[in-house]
């Protein structure tokens, strides 16, 4: 996964990480709802665009390519597809002839997207947007709750279908009112030496590790040593890029409309082990100008929170690490969780495992030399939790605090001071997703339902997620 958004081509963002709400089970391959939607100028596009991606086949999807967006390739697409899966259509709410919006449903979760395709009334192959948005469930498309005991037996049948489909493994907890119900492994930490996955088996965080940083900066916001509406130029006057260093403030670095950019250039991952610490990552990216006008847009970004945890090193005159352990693991009795690098022997991390032409090997050349303030290092699901009662308690930040970077701050809503924010209402949680090539994890806090959902994983995503949101659309309502 690249975060909560992704983009894909032109105009398009699909959101990978929000809650479920549709019984994907019940889709097959061999779905075909094309011929549903309306054969208007706006429909052929959809239609096109969504034979092609249900194909997978880079010719026809390189077609609608050529005809419609004109940009990406073909295998950025089916990088994502294999994230999203099947994709069937629900029903269409509104068509007119150079704009329609459809409700559909992908088979690697429950969740429920609205599409939209809109195209020029000058020119019907001329693609204004696509956008694949995760939406909430409308009352007649929702899952059923069910009891607890019904509930965690549902949870346990599809984790162990994933498990043995090699789709899956790795651990999770749910608690209620903090106090965990149910905790399970799946799978093998290590392949070459039959190593089982246990609660306590320490996986890789990839974003996830973003809450720490959130929490680190928050907690200087606390002692007065930041501002959120404070500037780069504020703390970091020698910064290489002067007009970048004007324009961008703390708190559009943490809700990931400052423009910051990303870090996963071809250069960067021909050189990956060479970034050591977070100053190698200012040194080689800190010259770039901002990608928009801070606070026009929102764009996930790396490098923004890269840049973040060296304001914490120059703020608080420790190293990240040094930080985070003493003021977040410490407090929280997180005694499992840690940033040792790669070259280091852990005990009890799991060896996260990529799929590559049908074989499973070790992620180890994708991997940095250690994890950042972006994301990395590891936890276990038991410490993931402890994190949460330490979240919830005021042991970190105070409660006020809390509730702004858990509440949406950006147009988009998804996001709040290094939280992702999802749902509305009673359904409403906060949390982070991670993952990239052998590691998926999934961190989430209902504060209606008093429920913590914590999976993680050594394989490739986006499982320890379709596991959270298979619990949490059919979790009881009441105690």
């Amino acid at each position: 996964m690249r975060g909560i958004l992704v983009p894909l081509f032109m105009g398009a963002v699909f959101t990978l990480t929000n809650s479920a709400a549709y019984a994907s089970e019940k889709l097959s391959a061999d779905v075909t709802d094309a011929e549903a939607i309306p054969d208007t100028p706006a429909g052929q596009a959809m239609r096109t665009w969504f034979e092609a991606m249900n194909s997978r086949d880079p010719v026809r999807i390189q077609s609608y390519i050529d005809r419609y967006q004109r940009t990406s390739s073909a295998e950025d697409y089916l990088d994502y597809y294999k994230y999203l899966g099947v994709m069937a259509l629900v029903r269409i709410e509104e068509s007119e002839p150079n704009s329609i919006s459809a409700l559909m449903t992908v088979s690697n979760s429950d969740q429920l997207y609205r599409v939209r395709s809109v195209t020029d009334p000058q020119d019907r192959t001329k693609l204004i947007g696509l956008t694949m948005s995760a939406i909430d469930r409308p009352e007649d498309l929702a899952i059923p709750r069910l009891t607890q005991k019904d509930a965690l037996a549902a949870l346990d049948k599809k984790a162990e279908g994933l498990r043995a489909n090699e789709k899956f493994a790795g651990a999770m907890i749910i608690a209620k009112n903090t106090e965990a119900i149910y905790a399970r492994a799946w799978g093998l930490a290590d392949r070459s030496n039959g190593i089982y996955n246990k609660v306590d088996t320490k996986f890789r965080l990839g974003s996830a590790n973003k809450m720490f940083t959130a929490i680190a900066i928050l907690q200087l916001v606390e002692k007065d040593l930041l501002t959120l509406n404070g500037k780069v130029e504020d703390y970091l006057p020698d910064y290489p890029n002067q007009d970048f260093a004007n324009k961008v403030t703390i708190r559009q670095i943490l809700t990931h409309t400052g423009g910051t950019g990303d870090i996963f250039t071809a250069e960067y991952l021909a050189n990956i082990s060479d970034y050591k610490t977070h100053s190698d990552y200012v040194e080689k990216f800190g010259h770039r100008s901002v990608e928009f006008e801070p606070g026009s847009q929102e764009r996930y970004s790396n490098y923004g929170f890269l840049l973040l945890g060296y304001l914490v090193e120059k703020i608080s005159n420790m190293s990240y690490y040094e930080y985070v352990r003493r003021n977040i693991f410490e407090p929280a009795g997180m005694k499992d969780s840690g940033f040792l690098p790669e070259d280091v022997s852990v005990a009890g991390r799991a060896v996260g495992y990529t799929e590559v032409d049908g074989s499973f090997i070790p992620n180890s050349d994708s991997l940095p030399y250690r994890g950042t303030a972006a994301g990395g290092g590891y936890s276990t699901a038991s410490d993931m939790l402890q994190f949460a009662k330490a979240l919830q308690s005021g042991k970190l930040i105070p409660a006020a605090l809390l509730n702004q970077a858990s509440s949406p701050q950006n147009r988009g809503g998804w996001y709040g001071y290094g939280f992702q924010t999802r749902g509305k209402a009673k359904t409403a949680y906060f949390g982070h997703s991670g993952g990239a090539p052998g590691m998926n994890a999934e961190f989430r806090i209902y504060p209606s339902f008093g429920t913590v959902i914590v999976a993680l994983s050594n394989m490739d995503g986006p499982y320890a997620e379709t596991l959270a949101d298979y619990y949490a659309t059919r979790m009881p309502a009441e105690p």
